[in-house]
């Protein structure tokens, strides 16, 4: 378990990487920020469209006091798709 198979899942994770999001999260430990796997816990696909806004704007508060920037590399459609690997990742 907790090994991604999937083509979809595989090309997610390399847009995370891409975008560097990993140089804040991972997967399944805290870094800067939250782990994906405890965002997923926190978060449900209703929570989509507000998440897709935190990944292009940036915000804080809602893991601490470290402020997550924004991502203006990060188009709304590929915001759109890291949320929902992440929010895969239960």
């Amino acid at each position: 378990a907790g090994i991604l198979s999937t083509g979809a899942a595989q090309a997610d994770e390399a847009l995370a990487k891409a975008k560097n999001c990993l140089a804040c999260h991972q997967v399944d430990k805290k870094v800067v920020g939250p782990a994906y796997k405890d965002v997923a816990k926190k978060y449900t696909a209703k929570d989509e469209a507000m998440l897709v806004e935190k990944v292009l704007k940036g915000g804080k508060g809602n893991w601490g006091t470290v402020p997550m920037p924004p991502n203006a590399a990060v188009k709304p459609e590929e915001a759109t798709k890291l949320v929902k690997w992440i929010l895969s990742l239960k």
